[in-house]
């Protein structure tokens, strides 16, 4: 407890997530502060002297995230931003630009080039760690919004067997429904007919899928991806068929 009655916080790190950033800067003070400041057990530091070497180094080995100072020897910030921006492969890396300016043609001049967020100079590492954790995880929920959402939806899945009962139980009900029909309604018999075939290619398809998958999951909505579309006589409507439902 401090004088005041307060309890002192306990030292928390804020880049807990696993990441690589990557810092480009000709300053070799900031250099030093920035692998001092911003590493942590979750976060690994990288950095160059200038956009020639950050450029090489992304070919080679991906980061989260780009540090990136304007002003820098042979390439500089906006000519490294402008070449990453057309690289389809570097296109969606987070860059935030680190500099000195604070003048609103640099600011607008970075943002335009495509920088994701602007950071000034002299930097405050903390209020740093915070602004380049936001931005990655932006970047990693819009690169990946499928995956997100079927993260936050357990029925986005099912497994391959659940699948394969589903379509089993479609063909079997539409054989018992075709065996209590009368004899002279070859309308609804020959729909019958083609429903159970239907359901029938549709499980090979299933097998067939869950034999090539190591996961044994495909998604499927009321049927719909794997149950060909099936034609109603003219005379028929849609309801009239409600107890094919398993």
């Amino acid at each position: 407890m401090t004088a005041s009655g307060t309890q002192t916080a306990s030292w928390t790190y804020v880049l807990d997530e696993s990441m690589r950033i990557l810092l480009a800067d000709d300053d070799p003070v900031l250099r030093e502060f920035a692998s001092v400041y911003l590493s942590t057990p979750s976060a690994t530091i990288d950095t160059v002297s200038d956009g020639t070497a950050a450029w090489a180094r992304l070919q080679k080995e991906p980061c989260d995230a780009l540090l990136l100072d304007i002003e820098m020897p042979q390439l500089d910030g906006y000519a490294l931003l402008e070449r990453i921006r057309a690289d389809s492969r570097l296109c969606n890396l987070p860059v935030i630009m680190l500099t000195g300016r604070e003048d609103i043609a640099s600011i607008d001049r970075a943002y335009r080039l495509g920088a994701s967020s602007f950071a000034t100079k002299p930097v405050n590492w903390r209020q740093l760690s915070y602004h380049i954790r936001y931005v990655v995880r932006s970047s990693r929920a819009v690169i990946s919004p499928a995956a997100s959402q079927d993260a936050l939806d357990p029925r986005s899945h099912v497994s391959a067997h659940d699948v394969h009962e589903f379509l089993q139980s479609i063909a079997d009900r539409a054989a018992t429904l075709a065996q209590q029909l009368p004899i002279d309604d070859h309308a609804y018999s020959g729909l019958l007919r083609d429903v159970g075939a239907a359901a029938q290619q549709a499980l090979l398809q299933c097998s067939g899928r869950a034999a090539s998958s190591s996961e044994g999951t495909h998604r499927i909505r009321g049927g719909q991806d794997v149950l060909p579309r099936v034609q109603l006589p003219p005379d028929r409507k849609s309801a009239d068929v409600v107890a094919l439902q398993p």
